[in-house]
């Protein structure tokens, strides 16, 4: 979901993607369904590749948040 605003991948709306988001049932590793927790990789090149992909995730989030953390903190309270 681009900048967690519920517009969903494409701007369809919420619970339209591949459930990697808040929404999603794996979002966190060890969850159920399509997201992060149902891996199944065949080599540690594949899972090293993958938990890269998850870091840049995490890291454009944790951007996104700090960038929506600014603007609250720069509107009059």
């Amino acid at each position: 979901m681009p900048r967690l605003d519920s517009t969903g991948p494409m701007g369809y709306g919420p619970a339209t993607g591949r459930g990697l988001g808040h929404c999603g049932a794996g979002w966190r590793r060890g969850g159920a369904g399509y997201g992060l927790g149902a891996r199944r990789f065949v080599s540690v090149k594949n899972e090293l590749a993958a938990l890269e992909d998850d870091e840049r995730m995490l890291e454009n989030e944790l951007a996104v948040i700090k960038e929506e953390k600014a603007a609250l903190k720069s509107q009059p309270q």
